[in-house]
């Protein structure tokens, strides 16, 4: 499988969640229109954008299934980024806490591959931290067993906690992930993402 060439720019697909809460609070960007965020979507593909970032938190799902009609039929133009570890009320539309154990990573995994509506994910990232280098561990073998089944291509850390990151990355799938091809479609990514 080849990932499509990706440019400079990238779509975060949290501003299309619609409103959801933590702690009774507000942590979107309010309510949205999704036929007009699929037509910005399409824009941004006529436009060459072919990164989409987004996660199963933003909008309690919501996100993903815009994505995922908005890339029906044109699924191998684009690379998908999502994440997992925040568990929700879909429902109620509120964030829960998070869940960062091997039963519940394969079950979020199987939802967002149904919202988005594909049979992979190019690069599947942990968005919460962990308590310790075994919880992480853990976490990197069920991402691996994840790769080897097909479901991902490759996996990430999205938090700043470096030293976590950096023990992340000594998967095999990390290292030979979706950054490594980027940087073979695009020597100039790395000096992009650094300094832009």
């Amino acid at each position: 499988m080849v990932l499509p060439l990706i440019g400079k720019f990238g779509l975060g697909a949290w501003s299309i969640s619609g409103t959801i809460t933590r702690d009774g609070k507000p942590v979107s960007w309010g309510e949205v229109d999704d036929d007009e965020s699929i037509r910005a979507i399409h824009r941004a593909l006529e436009l060459g954008v072919t990164f989409f970032d987004t996660a199963d938190a933003y909008g309690t799902g919501r996100s993903e299934r815009v994505l995922g009609r908005a890339f029906a039929g044109r699924r191998e133009q684009v690379v998908i980024a999502t994440k997992f570890g925040h568990i929700y009320d879909e429902t109620r539309r509120t964030l829960a806490g998070t869940d960062t154990s091997p039963d519940y990573i394969r079950r979020a995994c199987e939802a967002s591959l149904r919202r988005l509506d594909t049979d992979y994910i190019d690069l599947y990232q942990l968005h919460c931290g962990t308590d310790s280098d075994a919880e992480s561990l853990v976490i990197r073998d069920v991402l691996e067993e994840l790769v080897e089944a097909g479901k991902i291509r490759a996996y990430g850390w999205s938090t700043d906690d470096v030293a976590q990151a950096e023990l992340f990355s000594g998967g095999v799938s990390a290292e030979a992930g979706p950054g490594d091809d980027l940087r073979d479609a695009d020597p100039n990514c790395g000096e992009t993402c650094l300094h832009e």
